[in-house]
């Protein structure tokens, strides 16, 4: 399951669709007699461990306000170099901010007060046994699409089909655990699956976007460009300019609105989106009051560029939300598919030229703290050496794995020692010469190819470069040459879809319940699949199978102990130079804003806010 609130500019740049990342699970309704496991009880909502916390028939989500008024317009920025497509669910193109979440629905509604608990939206009810063989949809008969057609179970087997078949590679590998879709009914709809030990399937099938397959009868899935197509969801697009703005349109009518699920969501009349080509004039733009919500990701903005007496006077507010989501791993990450990185011990060596903590000081204001896991700020976090659970998973894998794993707790270099940086370059040069290397009339090559160990690294944001320099000027002072490339967001995304660079600097977000999205990140079936997430070209058997049990996981702790397992191997294999994490929120916004007491674990939400009248 991935789901991120509000994610870094490096992660929304993609716009991949936002989707969200097993025995004794038990449904809202328990205490009902117990159903046949040939023919379970249809339930409100299910919980991936344990009960969902929200019983059958509650009114609202407790981190939203109800009685939130309606009304007004949300201008938000982008930072890109604009859009091409109103279709987020194919590669081809780069789609408009926020399509996906506005424009259409889903089957059912993620809850972010819970590590993963779903419940109904466009599906009334949702049927599955024990060992989670199977899902039945009940759709509600009330559903409708954004032309009042009504949502059937036809669109939903359409959808599902297209979406596997002709959408994103990462729809494909999401759901390559069903093996069969029937229709029973126009408004029931049955997911049958190969194995019963990918407990996630029932939640994950309940996040699939609709699409009306009457629409796209007559219009071709790919090729649709800025036609504005017909949506499930809250909103339709309204007036664009095409790679420079859109806006979005509440629709008074919206079948969903009185749903528990959707109370006090969706506030905004019009929600629209500007684009800019440059971080700096969307700032500007934003104390201008051109755009009303801004999510700062530069430490030093942060720490230097909102003040004034707007920010006095409390006309723009400025709020660091405490959150209590996974951070995920943010870092260089090597391209392992090129023949300089496929050695561990290179990759391993060069993590040593990045000076962390001079980068937080210097250029952050300390406000960082180093990430040492994929997982980092939750339970699934690896640390110090395996221990029970953890340690007998691994054990299992001893004879495939470095004996470090089992005698070394993972460290990212550090230069707080009285040494520092010279230290740790020289720790460099020892794991370069344990790996064929060697210097020759000043540079760094391959004693035995005479091949110069240089690379190239790819950016977007003209802002990092002061990050990527003194990592090139340290590791130049080991005769190794690198060289930063500028390009602009667009390039950059279909160069990382074809996997087409050295190194590039990635989030890698997470959720509090991994699942079926770790294969697009790990597993070898996806290191060569165009457009998957498996930026670094991770192909390792024991990572394979690690990546199966942590999506088989019977209960919550056996998914904790397999997830740091996971992890550890992860961090062993150097494919990524970790770099930090802050577990807040850095967020800016006009007073007329009002967000609801309550934030829930996951962050902040836009969709939970309201204009003031």
């Amino acid at each position: 399951m991935t789901r991120t609130p509000i994610a870094s500019s490096l992660t929304l740049l993609f716009n991949f669709v936002a989707l969200m990342a097993a025995p004794g699970f038990l449904f809202a309704n328990a205490q009902s007699s117990a159903p046949s496991p040939l023919n379970p009880e249809p339930v409100h909502g299910i919980a991936m461990h344990g009960a969902p916390k929200y019983p059958e028939g509650f009114s609202h989500f407790d981190y939203v306000n109800p009685d939130a008024p309606k009304g007004g317009t949300l201008k938000m920025a982008v930072v890109s170099n604009g859009f091409d497509s109103f279709n987020p669910f194919d590669i081809r193109g780069v789609a408009a901010a926020g399509i996906s979440s506005y424009v259409y629905d889903t089957l059912l509604e993620y809850s972010a007060d819970e590590a993963f608990s779903m419940y109904g939206l466009i599906a009334e009810s949702l049927e599955t046994p024990e060992d989670r063989s199977y899902v039945v949809f009940n759709l509600r008969k009330a559903a409708r699409f954004q032309d009042g057609e009504p949502i059937t179970a036809e669109d939903v087997n359409f959808s599902f089909e297209t979406l596997t078949t002709k959408g994103h590679p990462f729809y494909r590998n999401y759901y390559a655990g069903v093996s069969k879709v029937t229709v029973e009914n126009p408004h029931r709809i049955r997911f049958d699956f190969k194995q019963s030990s990918n407990r996630e399937l029932p939640l994950i099938l309940g996040q699939m976007p609709i699409l009306p397959s009457h629409y796209w009868q007559s219009h071709e899935f790919g090729d649709n460009g800025l036609t504005p197509p017909v949506g499930s969801g809250a909103y339709r697009i309204g007036s664009f300019e095409a790679g420079r703005s859109i806006v979005y349109d509440r629709l008074d009518d919206y079948w969903a609105k009185d749903l528990a699920v959707r109370k006090g969501r969706f506030n905004f009349d019009h929600i629209r989106y500007d684009y800019y080509t440059d971080d700096t004039v969307a700032l500007e733009a934003f104390k201008a009051g051109n755009f009303d919500f801004r999510i700062e990701s530069s430490a030093k903005n942060w720490a230097t560029a909102y003040t004034g007496e707007k920010f006095d006077k409390g006309i723009i507010v400025k709020e660091a939300i405490e959150h209590h989501r996974p951070t995920g791993m943010q870092g260089f990450v090597f391209n392992t598919r090129r023949e300089i990185f496929s050695d561990p011990l290179v990759r391993q060596a060069l993590a040593y030229g990045f000076d962390y903590e001079w980068t937080n000081k210097n250029l952050f204001f300390g406000q960082y703290t180093r990430t040492r896991s994929y997982f980092e700020n939750s339970e699934l976090a690896s640390s110090g050496l395996p221990t029970g659970r953890e340690l007998e998973i691994l054990e299992k894998y001893r004879g495939q794995l470095g004996e470090d794993i089992f005698t070394e707790p993972y460290t990212v270099p550090s230069t707080d020692s009285p040494q520092g940086l010279r230290k740790n370059l020289r720790t460099a040069m020892e794991l370069l010469r344990s790996a064929g290397y060697q210097i020759r009339d000043g540079k760094m090559v391959h004693a035995k190819t005479g091949k110069p160990l240089e690379f190239e690294i790819l950016l977007f944001q003209k802002t990092f470069e002061r990050v990527v320099l003194p990592f090139k000027n340290n590791l130049a002072k080991l005769g190794i040459d690198i060289s930063v490339r500028l390009v602009d967001s667009n390039q950059y995304v279909q160069r990382a879809r074809e996997f087409d660079f050295d190194m590039i600097t990635q989030g890698i977000g997470q959720s509090d319940s991994p699942g079926n999205e770790q294969r697009e990140f790990w597993h070898s079936s996806t290191k060569d699949a165009k457009g998957s997430r498996n930026y670094a070209g991770v192909s390792d058997p024991v990572v394979d199978e690690l990546v199966d049990l942590v999506i088989q996981a019977p209960d919550r702790e056996e998914l904790v102990q397999r997830t740091r397992a996971l992890d550890r191997v992860l961090l062993h294999g150097h494919y990524v130079i970790p770099h930090w994490h802050l577990a807040k929120d850095r967020v800016a916004y006009w007073n007329h804003l009002k967000h609801p007491d309550i934030t829930p674990k996951n962050g902040t939400d836009l969709d939970n806010w309201w204009a003031e009248p």
